[in-house]
């Protein structure tokens, strides 16, 4: 070895030699002459081009120039000279833009070691100079897969980034989008890199997403856009607020269909925490940056997880549930252009679930049902906000579906409406008739809003007999308020032309023409509708038009209805009945024998002459016309009382009575049956008046007595008969006979029902010789029925033979048939 080779070996002098240029590795020399004497200058273009090109001629090097810059970085930064640094990360920069070969994994070790080493720095420059670093080298598509890169740290310190609390509000803002934007290239770099850590791990998104939330909170007022972002100005994209939106829907645009519930599930908690959901600004518009990010076809998974936040809240504050309530109206508002999801019904069921629980809750006062000390104080105000905004949810989805399964929907709620006597699952042990009631009345509104704009071609399919025959049955109830409801819905299904509003209040209209009624030609499929259900519809107009607890909204809403019966689904016998009903009407008002207030009369009289005025103008019957108009002259001039301008007048002035009503001023049946039976129309019909008939509707819907309307029908059949002959009294009918008529045949029907189901399940289970056998004895009792008959109804001579023995030994006497009977020889030719 020679002198200077062990000089140089010296470790007090090998310093020394290594400052001599001659003997540097040539990489070294490379990365030396990039960095000029005056910081100032920057980076020394041509010199670094050489470097480049040796990294790229050289790619094993290329670790060996990370690990020197490295090394010089940290120095330079401990020494402060700042701007070395800014020409080291510039270098770095330009090598990973400019080199993709397979040993780039070793240099990005050492570059991402230098960008943790200027975010661990206190200097805010260093810190974003580290942040630009990064987030150029998160755009870059690596060729080659990392196994054991780790991006912990980067999350961890970009996400303590974005909540920077700097004094200088400037540098704080600076800061701020710094750690945006990192969080940003992170997403970028291994949301679709399979070896990476997983960035949708609890651990990561729940420090990424509150610190993107923390931001776009940090200036309300700020609408989202949709259903992207528009191109924002210079000064718009320094704004925290619209980077942060940008990150966080690029964010929610990357997650696959698993990954959705672990990006929304800290904006849920993260609410929870700050007490968002009761401002319910911030969180709407969260949920429509969540709702216009993810794919449509995943929108189903965001309203899912709602609906199981709201249920998790089910005893929190009533503004809590409304907020979240609120946030779900709009989801669903968003997610019409996509999916529901396959579990339709579940979202209903938790709706209508926190519902009942709201009413419980109202009434309760309590969300234990207890009154103890600790319970939390429930506002009544409150609670029906809640329950108006479920209501308008519950709508808003509806509207979203297609008509079949609006259809189940329908059929759904209506399951879940809790009638007395029959179906009483309420929340509460304690609940009493007001819950019943009030969930009743919160249901059918809900079904106000689900039939809302509901088309379709078929009415046997709008209204099956499973919807239609309960929910007429709670046409009947006392309560006024149920009875609207239930009117309401009828309209919304029937009126499937838009004709509603042109019904809106009763009037007597001279020309219908101005009406502008949309008309159609009744289907096949509306006359088997009304064939099968039209008696029942006449029936509950009837009756409602009974009750003496009805207001002026009920008697437009029944024009409305009689209206739309005649434009929708009226053919020549639904005229008639229609007919016979109004006439009905008008008997039902002149009856003494109703105790309905002279109000509700008179009002009765309006209703069947403004619906009378109508038919006789859609019949264009010029002498049924001509009688119709005649009778509401005389009325206009003598008893104006008796038509809807007067009684529907802000202040009606009613007679004290209505005992002596002139026949002048009533619409005549033989003269309505005399004109129509000359245009065609059958007069047998027309000419029997029209009686509504007792069902076990009434016996449901829990009506003060069942005997009064058994009565009341047998005086206006008596009244209306044709023949006007005195009858023979009927037999009295007291409480008692009535009770034990209801509880026999309460009794017997489910008698019958219990042997179908034993017949069936025995025809289903049983053996084959079984059944033979039991279908071979009832063959055999068969026939010894018939016998018995034989035996009854054929009486011959006496027989020669007298008697005959039993079996047992006993002896009966019996007539032999005539082919059974024995003569002797002389009498046989």
């Amino acid at each position: 070895m020679s002198s200077f080779q062990a000089c140089c070996c010296h470790p007090v002098i090998t310093g020394v030699c290594g400052c001599c240029g001659a003997l540097r590795p040539r990489y070294k020399r490379l990365v030396d002459n990039i960095f000029p004497e005056d910081p100032e200058d920057g980076l020394v273009k041509s010199n670094m081009e050489k470097l480049t090109f040796y990294a790229l001629s050289a790619p094993e090097k290329l670790d060996r120039i990370g690990a020197y810059l490295s090394e010089r970085l940290s120095r330079d930064v401990a020494r402060h000279r700042y701007g070395y640094v800014c020409i080291a990360m510039e270098a770095l920069d330009q090598l990973l833009m400019a080199c993709h070969c397979q040993s780039i994994n070793l240099f990005v070790e050492s570059f991402l070691k230098m960008v943790r080493k200027l975010l661990e720095s206190d200097k805010p420059s260093l810190q974003i100079l580290g942040t630009n670093s990064f987030v150029k080298f998160a755009n870059i598509e690596e060729d080659t897969p990392s196994y054991h890169r780790s991006y912990d740290f980067f999350v961890s310190r970009f996400s303590e980034m974005c909540h920077s609390s700097y004094e200088d509000p400037d540098i704080r803002t600076n800061i701020r989008m710094a750690g945006i934007r990192g969080l940003q290239g992170v997403v970028r770099k291994t949301v679709n890199d399979e070896l990476q850590a997983n960035i949708w791990d609890p651990q990561h998104m729940d420090k990424i997403v509150p610190s993107l939330l923390f931001n776009l909170q940090s200036e309300e007022g700020t609408e989202s856009r949709s259903p992207s972002p528009l191109q924002a100005s210079e000064k718009e994209k320094e704004s925290p607020v619209e980077l942060t939106e940008r990150c966080f829907r690029e964010l929610l645009g990357r997650a696959a269909f698993g990954n959705i519930k672990s990006a929304v599930t800290p904006v849920l908690m993260h609410l929870d925490n700050h007490s968002l959901w009761e401002g319910k600004t911030f969180a709407v518009r969260c949920f429509k940056i969540i709702m216009y990010s993810i794919q449509s076809q995943h929108s189903h998974l965001v309203i899912q997880q709602l609906l199981g936040h709201l249920d998790a809240n089910s005893k929190n504050s009533a503004t809590v549930r409304a907020g979240i309530v609120e946030v779900l109206l709009e989801a669903a508002a968003i997610a019409a252009s996509g999916s529901v999801g396959p579990t339709v019904l579940e979202v209903f069921n938790t709706l209508v679930k926190q519902l009942r629980l709201s009413v419980d809750y109202e009434l309760t006062g309590s969300y234990d049902g207890s009154t103890n000390i600790g319970t939390k104080i429930i506002k009544a105000h409150e609670e029906r906000q809640l329950q108006e905004a479920v209501i308008r949810t519950i709508g808003s989805f509806a509207n979203t579906l297609p008509t079949y399964q609006r259809s189940e929907v329908m059929l759904f709620i209506m399951g879940k409406i809790p009638v007395p006597g029959v179906s009483l699952t309420l929340p509460s042990s304690d609940s009493g008739p007001e819950v019943t009631r009030m969930i009743q009345i919160m249901l059918l509104k809900s079904l106000v809003q689900v039939t809302a704009g509901f088309q379709t071609t078929n009415m046997l399919t709008a209204l099956p007999s499973s919807f239609l025959e309960p929910l007429l049955s709670f046409s009947l109830t006392e309560d006024p308020e149920i009875r609207l409801l239930v009117l309401e819905i009828l309209l919304s299904l029937i009126d499937r032309h838009v004709n509603r509003p042109k019904f809106s209040r009763i009037s007597i209209v001279s020309d219908i023409s101005v009406l502008k009624l949309k008309l159609d030609k009744c289907s096949r499929q509306d006359n088997l509708f009304m064939k099968k259900h039209g008696q029942q519809l006449y029936r509950h107009i009837y009756l409602n038009c009974k009750e003496e607890t009805s207001a002026q909204e009920h008697y437009e809403t029944l024009f409305a209805l009689l209206g739309l019966l005649s434009v929708e689904l009226a053919n020549e016998e639904v005229v008639v009945d229609l007919i016979r009903l109004a006439l009905a009407l008008q008997d039902l008002a002149l009856c003494t024998d109703e105790p309905l207030p002279t109000y509700n009369r008179c009002a009765v009289h309006a209703l069947a002459a403004a619906y009378l005025n109508l038919i006789c103008q859609l019949t264009t019957v010029p002498a049924f016309c001509q009688h119709i108009h005649e009778v509401i002259e005389v009325r206009r001039k003598e008893k104006p009382y008796l038509l809807p301008e007067d009684v529907f007048a802000q202040k009606p002035k009613l007679p004290s009575s209505l005992d002596k009503i002139d026949a002048d001023v009533l619409f005549l049946q033989s003269k309505i049956t005399e004109v129509l039976g000359g245009s065609g129309y059958n007069t047998e019909r027309l000419g029997t008046p029209y009686v509504p008939q007792y069902t076990d509707e009434d016996r449901l819907s829990k009506r003060k007595s069942i005997g009064e309307t058994i009565s009341i029908q047998m005086d206006v059949e008596s009244r209306n008969s044709p023949e006007k002959k005195e009858r023979t009294p009927a037999e009295e009918i007291t409480f008692e006979t009535l009770k034990n008529a209801i509880v026999d045949s309460v009794g017997m029907e489910e008698q019958e029902r219990e042997r179908r189901r034993q017949v069936v399940e025995k025809f289903q289970k049983a053996p084959f010789e079984e059944i033979a056998a039991h279908c071979g004895a009832r063959a055999t009792m068969l026939q010894s029925k018939l016998n018995q008959i034989f035996e009854i109804t054929i009486r011959p001579p006496p027989s020669p033979s007298g008697t005959i023995s039993s079996g047992y030994g006993q002896t009966q006497s019996r007539s032999v048939p005539i082919y059974e009977m024995k003569f002797p020889d002389l009498c046989v030719y």
